[in-house]
């Protein structure tokens, strides 16, 4: 008599429908948080709906970026403390397309896992929706996808999508940049989301879990300061000083014919970055071209309205220094 092979399962597989089921459940309350007008869908429908409000515009323009954590992940898995890299997944999106002037709309989340891990994944979604509330986005929809052949039990990873808008005539692009005007260097909140493979390079695992609390500090969010900047100020142009750091990213709004020199000393550079540099034997160059060094965004201004900004950021708690200014030069960018 043949033997009847036993019926294998999705749950066999490694993919448990009814815990994700669960999970989102759960989550109902955090996401819901974010709400805010505009929103028209909850929770769980195919596709999130927001009403852009268009009327409010003249020419509207819908600005998006797209990004990840990278594998400052890797840390937060090793020392199994996730409630802030959710943060940072918000924070790198939303700080990009803060750089235009574009107003908050929403943002959408894509979490892959190998296997469910309900309460690791709660604290990455509390701080996605907490990032979202204090930028001011709405959190619409997302996805989780169990994939137990690709990532190993209780391992994730995390990609972002947002979407801001703005009035054609206000995008912020650095083509009124002109030689003479002053380039403002607002605070990092330490590492950010960048420069972790050499981070993990630097660092053994026993020295990564004595400084996880600094090495997982989140990025900080600059939406809410930049906006209120705008209100009282002439913003010419602004660059997040993420991955490729000062060499790659200040350039991207110096026009042709001018530099940006920026002035190595003028901003007190925090502890870990030192740390860094001397375990790792780590050269300069190195260092102000693959981390932040302790400035988050680089804001160019007229140099009438430096000493109002400073004093508006400084209301905000954000500390800010002059850090350099623009000169005509072929190089886009010069550091002293």
């Amino acid at each position: 008599m043949r033997r009847q092979k036993k019926s294998i399962s999705y749950k066999d597989a490694g993919v448990d429908i009814e815990k994700g089921n669960l999970f989102v459940k759960q989550i109902k309350g955090l996401v819901r948080s974010t709400k805010k007008q505009g929103v028209l869908t909850d929770i769980g429908s195919f596709g999130g709906f927001f009403a852009i409000g268009a009327k409010d515009y003249k020419d509207p323009v819908l600005v998006s970026s797209t990004d990840g954590v990278g594998t400052k992940l890797m840390i937060a898995h090793m020392v199994d403390k996730h409630n802030t890299v959710g943060i940072d997944l918000v924070a790198m999106c939303v700080n990009d397309v803060a750089t235009t002037g574009a107003r908050p709309l929403f943002f959408l989340d894509y979490i892959s896992t190998g296997r469910l891990e309900p309460k690791a994944l709660k604290d990455v979604i509390a701080g996605i929706s907490a990032a979202c509330k204090e930028s001011g986005y709405s959190l619409i929809g997302g996805e989780t996808a169990e994939m137990p052949d690709m990532y190993k039990p209780g391992e994730y990873d995390l990609a972002g999508f947002c979407v801001g808008i703005i009035d054609k005539k206000d995008i912020i692009d650095g083509s009124g940049i002109r030689a003479g005007d002053i380039v403002l260097g607002l605070a990092s909140n330490g590492l950010h989301s960048n420069g972790y493979s050499l981070v993990r390079k630097v660092f053994s695992k026993r020295e990564l879990v004595l400084f996880k609390n600094e090495l997982l500090k989140p990025t900080r969010l600059y939406v809410q300061p930049l906006l209120a900047l705008q209100k009282k100020v002439s913003i010419k142009g602004i660059a997040h000083i993420t991955g490729g750091a000062y060499n790659d990213k200040i350039p991207r709004i110096i026009p042709k014919g001018l530099t940006a020199e920026i002035v190595k000393g003028s901003w007190p550079i925090p502890g870990i970055f030192r740390l860094i540099q001397k375990k790792g034997n780590v050269k300069e160059d190195e260092m102000y071209r693959v981390f932040n060094m302790g400035i988050g965004m680089a804001v160019v201004l007229k140099p009438a309205d430096v000493k109002k900004a400073q004093l508006l950021l400084a209301g905000l708690k954000m500390k800010s220094w002059v850090i350099g200014n623009i000169i005509r030069s072929k190089q886009k960018v010069r550091l002293v």
